[in-house]
């Protein structure tokens, strides 16, 4: 229903500071258009894209393409969603927006704003492998009945298991899940991977600091929590 999965938009008061910081992590920067009007750039590691966007807008948003959105919207709202914002129109460039039932922003353009990056399928960054973007979720079943009617499955966990509890969905080209709000109160972009230790150092020699707002519930030997220059909440997880 909503189409391909994009990017995650997020606002950034300085878009070089922010492009620098995932630089530094190892992410390598997409060609963009010139659909936004504003300072736009994109970050990827193959896996996830970070939209950078200097400009206030209603940040994050889970951001995907479906062609024609203009003439879908009415089959958004036959599914139950609640149109926050539509610029639609022949001389413009379509977009809709709306809010999810736990809170969080979801867009729909009608084609993508930047191309896909060229790199290695084992290239990794600084962060490890990127395992799925998590949403605080005061209501899971709320949280899975509306994902998996946009396409999303709802899997069980294989192995190890990371330490709090969530719900995790999964499509062709994104890794979704919800956390408790108790666990932490913002979004969370989940990477995982070997040696914590090392990667700590290296990020640290990078300038890049461990945060202090580390969830009580994880390993502070196992695992990071970092944040970019945007406010977004990055979690290095171990293997």
């Amino acid at each position: 229903m909503l189409g391909r999965f994009l990017e995650l938009s997020v606002m950034t008061a300085d878009i070089r500071a922010s492009v620098e910081f995932y630089e530094r992590l190892g992410f390598t920067q997409c060609a963009t258009g010139d659909i936004w009007p504003h300072p736009y750039g994109v970050l990827s590691d193959g896996h996830i894209s970070i939209g950078l966007h200097q400009l206030r807008f209603p940040a994050p948003s889970l951001t995907f393409v479906r062609d024609g959105i203009a003439q879908r919207i009415a089959q958004l709202e036959a599914a139950g969603v609640e149109i926050a914002f539509r610029r639609t129109g022949d001389d413009i460039f379509n977009e809709v927006g709306f809010v999810d039932p736990t809170g969080h922003m979801v867009t729909v353009l009608e084609a993508r704003t930047f191309s896909p990056v060229n790199r290695d399928p084992g290239e990794t960054t600084l962060c490890g492998d990127f395992r799925e973007y998590s949403l605080p979720a005061r209501d899971f079943e709320l949280a899975r009945q509306r994902w998996e009617s946009f396409g999303f499955v709802a899997i069980e966990d294989e192995g190890e298991d990371l330490p709090y509890r969530r719900l995790s969905l999964t499509s062709d080209h994104l890794n979704l899940a919800f956390h408790s709000p108790r666990f932490f109160a913002q979004p969370l972009l989940v990477f995982s991977g070997a040696d914590p230790g090392g990667r700590r150092e290296r990020l640290a020699a990078l300038g890049i600091a461990a945060s202090p707002d580390l969830p009580a519930a994880l390993d502070a030997e196992r695992y990071t929590l970092i944040e970019s220059p945007a406010g977004v909440a990055i979690l290095l997880a171990p293997e």
